[in-house]
């Protein structure tokens, strides 16, 4: 209650107040004089109102009396509060001096001008000490107790009797220790996904456990090979001659061995089951032990100071493997594989798995000597020639990853054996290394082969192939270049995968056949401009390099010109054969097939102009296809100039003898036939031309191109000397004369060239045709005349037949016959 509720019910009742509830109270109860003063209810109300009047005055003077009494107690008690109070003052003065002194002795050294630390930090410091002292506990009880573990694991395989069978209960602490393990794990998951860091406690933990299956496993080898040992193991073992208790010893020893690796896989986690760096991964454990002596004997060998150990002789190594595993053979396959059927692992070849188990060997040397090879690219050459004829010598041997410990728990399909020389081929940096270095060498040897002075020279020696390139004899660098690049084809041929093939191809092979091309083309354009009598130094020349004070028109004229010529093309077109024949192999098929069908290889091949679009497909195309074309148009420029070369030499000697017959007085000429000497040089070069095609070209070639030089010929001579004499210029026996000459051409060329073509006629018919027409006398040329201008079909067809005319039209004839100055006007 408030002081003011108290004060307001301390104040004296109001007089009029009471008055006015009195009036208002009778009004109520007696409305009329009349109600009021009969009865005796008014007295009744009176006397109500009396005695509860009596009522609230004793309850009035009880209150008054507690008040008084309250209101003393209360100064009393408020004074006791206020000496209290007065006490509680000066306490709280002297707690806030004290606490004063004590914030000033807490205060922390990081304050300045403090030096010491302050109590507090010091018991912070110790509590903090105390519990990494305690987390350091721990952790030396946790590695105390794995210490523990392992070495009991160990020691009680050492204890046990080599011929006592391992069981579960033989690694029984082993397994306590791979649960403490996973119970350190399971605490420290939370730990490493709440702080985002490993701890070195877990892995150190996990180290501890693969060590000690490792070392469980180091005591079960050292038993078996114990047991090797009497078998005179690595030597080849003769395990019938052997004593039964070393058989006996030795297949106790193998079959343990076994055991304990069917146990390790069930104790194996599920998640580590395909992790081969695992200790229970890498393949039996018994052929692993029994590989620890041959790896001894190789490192003895070839990974030491020993002469054996040689960088350029990569050969001894790879021999050496597979010696072991060739000599070893019957002893896995009928021994140790009679002891894998009668455990889990029968699916296994053992010679297979053995021979598996001594690859990383060979690996680990490669690896090793592929810093010193890459310095050398000779060596590293051979070496890879060597991997891969050890990969060849192992496929061909029967061995695969068929029937190894890799496919026994594989879920997918085991992919094929890429080989040692994956190591240096799936290497990029390696194998462009290596690919640079065959480029190189490819290059340097072509250049030594277009260099030599033999170069141009048409091969002497007998061709097997000669049929395949149609009987051209080719030149020495077109035979050079085509060994050149057989033996790049079988250095690449044996490489597994295709991508590296169209490297090879691409990088090696088809720039050097680009070289060749270019190299006939250069030849071709300097021998153009040499016989164009424009003297300028142009590389390439057929016969290397023109010497001082030489006539550089000789070397393009007469049958030097014309042997040159020859040489370009033979070249050409032997190397187009050759080409044409490598397309048909199956290895370019094979390898054009896969390029096609593969967009990375595609990528590769479809920016170079020497080889076929690989994004069109020609099924009857080839690999080479393109650069057959190629060679194919450069051989044909080349029987080009050889007819051009060839006709000019002959049209321009022929300029004397055609002037001399223009010139020649019709009156003095004799009734005797005598040829003129004028002829006797263009048909001596015409002669020699023929013969040398005869000597070096094939008789397809030779045919060709003496129908194309013959009729060029014999236009030549029809149109200078018979038709551009004019009309009316020529007797018969200047046409017996023309006749004559021809046969002598026809002659000539059936003597140069040996019988090799049948109707050496052929070219000069037309020629032969207007002689026998010039050279009719009297009533024979007249009909002949009234043949052609009649136009009479008997009468023409009867000439045809009498003078043999096969070639030439109506008008032709009659253009020939006008000549004659008999000829009618």
């Amino acid at each position: 209650m408030s002081s003011l509720q108290i004060q307001t019910l301390l104040q004296p009742p109001d007089q009029a107040a009471s008055v006015q509830h009195a009036i208002s109270y009778l009004n109520s109860s007696f409305p009329t004089l009349r109600e009021a003063s009969s009865g005796s209810a008014l007295q009744l109300s009176i006397d109500t109102t009396k005695s509860a009047s009596d009522d609230y005055n004793a309850q009035l003077a009880s209150s008054r009396t507690g008040i008084d009494k309250l209101i003393q107690s209360t100064r009393n008690s408020t004074k006791e509060h206020i000496v209290n109070a007065q006490e509680l003052s000066l306490l709280r003065h002297s707690l806030a001096d004290e606490l004063t002194g004590l914030s000033e002795e807490l205060e922390s050294v990081t304050s300045p001008g403090v030096s010491e630390p302050s109590l507090l930090e010091e018991i912070e410091t110790l509590h903090r000490n105390l519990k990494e002292l305690q987390s350091v506990k721990e952790y030396v009880q946790v590695i105390h107790r794995a210490l523990q573990l392992s070495e009991d694991s160990v020691k009680n395989l050492q204890q046990a009797s080599p011929s006592s069978p391992i069981t579960e209960a033989s690694v029984a602490d082993y397994v306590l220790l791979q649960e403490l393990v996973t119970s350190i794990q399971r605490a420290c998951t939370q730990v490493q996904s709440d702080t985002g860091q490993d701890l070195k406690l877990l892995s150190f933990l996990k180290d501890l456990l693969d060590k000690t299956w490792i070392r469980i496993k180091d005591v079960l080898s050292s038993s078996l090979l114990s047991a090797a040992e009497k078998l005179h193991w690595p030597m080849p073992v003769d395990y019938a001659a052997a004593s039964l208790e070393s058989r006996k010893a030795f297949e106790s020893a193998f079959a343990n061995f076994l055991g304990l690796q069917e146990i390790g896989e069930k104790l194996q986690p599920a998640q580590e089951a395909n992790d081969s760096n695992k200790p229970f991964q890498g393949g039996l454990y018994p052929l692993q032990a029994l590989i620890r002596p041959v790896a001894l004997r190789f490192k003895y060998h070839f990974e030491g100071t020993r002469q054996t150990n040689r960088l350029d002789k990569p050969e001894w190594y790879f021999a050496h493997i597979l010696n072991v595993s060739h000599e070893h053979r019957p002893f896995l396959e009928i021994v140790i594989q009679r002891l894998l059927q009668s455990s889990k692992y029968t699916s296994i070849s053992a010679w297979r798995e053995f021979t598996r188990l001594l690859l990383p060997i060979v690996s680990r040397k490669l690896r090793r000597s592929m810093p010193a090879l890459l310095s050398h690219p000779p060596l590293l050459a051979h070496t890879v020639y060597q991997a891969l004829a050890f990969d060849d010598a192992l496929r061909d041997a029967g061995f695969s990853l068929v029937g190894t410990e890799v496919t026994l728990n594989a879920v997918d399909d085991v992919s094929a054996w890429e080989g040692t020389s994956d190591i240096v081929l799936g290497s990029k940096e390696w194998f462009d290394a290596w690919l640079e270095g065959e480029r190189k060498f490819a290059e340097d040897q072509y250049n030594e082969i277009i260099i030599s002075a033999d170069a141009w020279q048409l091969s002497d020696d007998a061709e097997e192939d000669t049929a395949n390139v149609r009987e051209v004899r080719p030149t020495n660098s077109a035979r050079r270049v085509k060994v050149l690049i057989e033996q790049i084809t079988d250095r690449y041929r044996p490489l597994p995968r295709f991508l590296h093939k169209t490297r090879f191809l691409t990088a090696v092979q088809v720039p050097i056949l680009e070289l060749y091309h270019t190299r006939i083309s250069d030849s071709l354009d300097a021998f153009e401009t040499l016989s164009s009598f424009l003297v300028r130094a142009v590389p390439g020349s057929l016969a290397g390099q023109a010497g001082h004070g030489r006539d550089t028109k000789n070397m393009t004229a007469g049958v030097e010109g014309t042997q040159r010529l020859i040489k370009a093309y033979v070249s050409a077109r032997w190397i187009a054969g050759v080409m044409a024949a490598w397309g048909e192999d199956m290895f370019f098929l094979e390898l054009w097939h896969q390029i096609c069908e593969k967009a990375s290889l595609r990528s590769r091949v479809e920016d170079i102009n020497s080889l076929p679009n690989p994004n069109v497909v020609n099924e009857e195309g080839t690999i080479f296809e393109e650069l057959v074309t190629q060679y194919n148009k450069l051989a044909e420029r080349t029987e080009s100039m050889l007819v051009r070369q060839i006709c000019g030499e002959v049209e321009a000697d022929l300029k004397a003898h055609i002037y001399k017959q223009s010139n020649a007085s019709p009156e003095g000429a004799s009734e005797d036939i005598v040829l003129s000497q004028t002829l006797l040089g263009p048909i001596a070069r015409f002669s020699a031309h023929l013969s040398l095609l005869r000597k070096t070209l094939p008789v397809p070639t030779v045919v060709g191109l003496y129908r194309k030089v013959g009729s060029h010929i014999a236009l030549h001579v029809l149109q200078r000397q018979v038709l551009y004499q004019g009309r009316r210029r020529m007797n018969s026996l200047e046409g017996r004369v023309i006749l004559d000459e021809t046969r002598l051409w026809v002659e000539t060329s059936r003597m140069a060239l040996g019988g090799s073509v049948r109707r050496v006629e052929g070219p000069w018919e037309r020629l032969l045709e207007a002689g026998r027409l010039l050279s009719l006398e009297g009533d024979a040329f007249e009909r002949a005349v009234n043949a052609v201008r009649l136009g009479k079909e008997g009468e023409y067809e009867k000439l045809v037949e009498t003078v043999g005319i096969g070639e030439m039209s109506n008008e032709e004839v009659m253009d020939v016959l006008s000549v004659r100055e008999d000829y009618p006007k």
